[in-house]
C-alpha cells in the first residue's frame, strides 16, 4: 500500500489518465475523458506480477516431471491518493474528486451505445517513471473520509486505488530468430526528453540516437507530451 503525505513539493506531479475504452478488439484505450491530477505524490506505491506455472508430480519424486510455463499474469498496482482542502472548508472540491475517481468503476455511456459496455481505462503516469505506466483498469476504489466541514462536507480524504494491467500484444520480434523482443511503448509526459529516456531504459544517455532514429525524430529539443514514442529492445541497442 502506498501513502501521499509530505509529498507534495515535487516539481512533477503524477496523473491517472482516464480513457474511453476502445470499441473492437484493439487494446489501444480510447479517446482521452478527462486527467485526473493528484494534489500530493505518492510517497510509496506498490506494483506485483506472478506468473503462472504447471508441475505434474509422480512418484518418483527424483524422476519428477519439469515444470511448465503457463503463462504471466497482468500486473498490479496499488496506490493511495491524499485529497486535502482544508484551508477551504466550505468547498467541496474533495467530495467532488472522490466522485470523479468513482466513475472509473462505472460503464461509460459511450461504450454503451456502441453495445460494448464498460469502465474506462486508465494509465497511472509520473514523470519518467516508465515501470508504473501501462494501460488498466481500476479494480476498486476504498475511500476513507478523514476530515469534514462544519456542515458535514467532507474536507480531507484518502482513496486506496487498484489497478489491473489490461495486457496487450508484444509489440516487436527478432527478424532473424523468431524469438519475441522488449519492445515497448512509452506516452511522452512533461519532463521527459530522449537523454532521460534512454538513461532510464538502457543505462546510458547517450542512447538516445536508437530512440530518435526508430521513431523518426529530427528535433530532440521538441518532444510534446502525449506523443507515444517506441523503445527497441535493449538487445537492439549497440553497446
Amino acid at each position: 500500500m502506498a501513502t501521499s503525505k509530505g509529498a507534495g513539493k515535487s516539481l512533477v506531479r503524477a496523473n491517472l489518465a482516464i480513457h474511453e475504452p476502445p470499441t473492437g478488439t484493439t487494446t489501444t484505450p480510447g479517446a482521452l475523458i478527462r486527467t485526473f491530477a493528484f494534489e500530493f505524490n505518492p510517497a510509496q506505491l506498490a506494483i506485483s506480477q506472478r506468473t503462472q506455472w504447471k508441475a505434474t508430480p509422480t512418484a518418483a519424486v527424483r524422476e519428477a516431471a519439469k515444470p511448465q510455463f503457463m503463462g504471466a499474469e497482468p500486473r498490479e498496482m496499488t496506490l493511495e491518493i491524499f485529497l486535502d482542502s482544508s484551508m477551504k472548508p466550505d468547498g467541496n472540491t474533495v467530495m467532488k474528486k472522490v466522485e470523479s475517481l468513482l466513475l472509473c468503476c462505472e460503464v461509460t455511456a459511450k461504450s454503451l451505445s456502441a453495445k460494448q459496455p464498460s469502465p474506462p481505462w486508465v494509465v497511472f503516469e509520473w514523470g519518467s517513471f516508465s515501470t508504473a505506466r501501462f494501460t488498466a483498469y481500476v479494480s476498486s476504489i476504498e475511500t476513507q473520509y478523514t476530515l469534514f466541514g462544519t456542515t458535514g462536507i467532507p474536507i480531507r480524504a484518502t482513496c486506496q486505488v487498484a489497478l489491473v494491467e489490461i495486457p496487450g500484444p508484444t509489440l516487436g520480434q527478432n527478424p532473424t530468430s523468431g524469438a519475441l523482443t522488449a519492445q515497448r511503448v512509452h506516452r511522452v509526459v512533461a519532463g521527459d526528453s530522449l537523454q532521460s529516456l534512454a538513461w532510464s531504459e538502457y543505462g546510458s544517455a547517450n542512447a538516445w540516437r536508437v530512440i530518435a532514429e526508430a521513431n523518426g525524430i529530427d528535433d530532440p529539443s521538441h518532444l510534446p507530451t502525449g506523443t507515444e514514442l517506441m523503445l527497441p529492445a535493449a538487445e537492439e541497442v549497440p553497446h
